[in-house]
């Protein structure tokens, strides 16, 4: 049973009475003074505050959101572009190495041609150059024979100015 039931309660020498009278009349005093009406009203700003600091948050966030996306799209992009950049490169590469090869093989081809000529030259030099020694030998013989015939016979002036001019009219 509660005690504000209880017949000793409501006895004025009680001091739980005395309490309860004056706790009721506080109660009347915060009212008259409007007390409640301050603390609505307190709770009600803050209420609004905190209201607006919740639609400001919203609306940072769907602004956070948009470029989140826009940052997103940009990044998907800019790698779409490194992509095509990086397959550009590796084409101009592969036609940079074709190039190359194909300079290469015609440097080599004309490398191979002219050093082929210097041996052709070379050959045909050396061959004319046998040639001429060869030339030469026979007619250093051929002049000695003769001498050795002619001196064995008597000299003979024309036929030695012949065998003077041989050596010439052969090279």
């Amino acid at each position: 049973m509660p005690y504000f039931l209880t017949p000793y309660f409501y006895n004025w020498s009680s001091a739980e009475l005395w309490v309860g009278i004056g706790l009721v009349l506080f109660f009347i005093i915060l009212v008259v003074a409007g007390v409640p009406k301050l603390v609505a009203g307190a709770l009600d700003a803050k209420a609004a505050k905190i209201q607006t600091d919740l639609d400001e948050a919203a609306r940072l966030r769907a602004e956070a959101e948009a470029l989140l996306a826009q940052i997103r799209q940009e990044k998907a992009e800019a790698e779409a572009q490194a992509a095509e950049m990086l397959a550009a490169a590796e084409s101009d590469a592969r036609r940079m190495e074709a190039d190359a090869r194909v300079r290469l093989e015609e440097s080599l081809a004309r490398r191979q041609q002219m050093a082929e000529r210097k041996i052709a030259q070379a050959e045909a030099q050396a061959t004319a150059e046998v040639k001429a020694a060869a030339v030469e030998l026979a007619a250093a013989a051929a002049e000695r024979i003769l001498a050795d015939r002619l001196a064995a016979s008597s000299t003979d002036p024309l036929a030695d100015e012949a065998i003077s001019q041989i050596g010439s009219r052969l090279n």
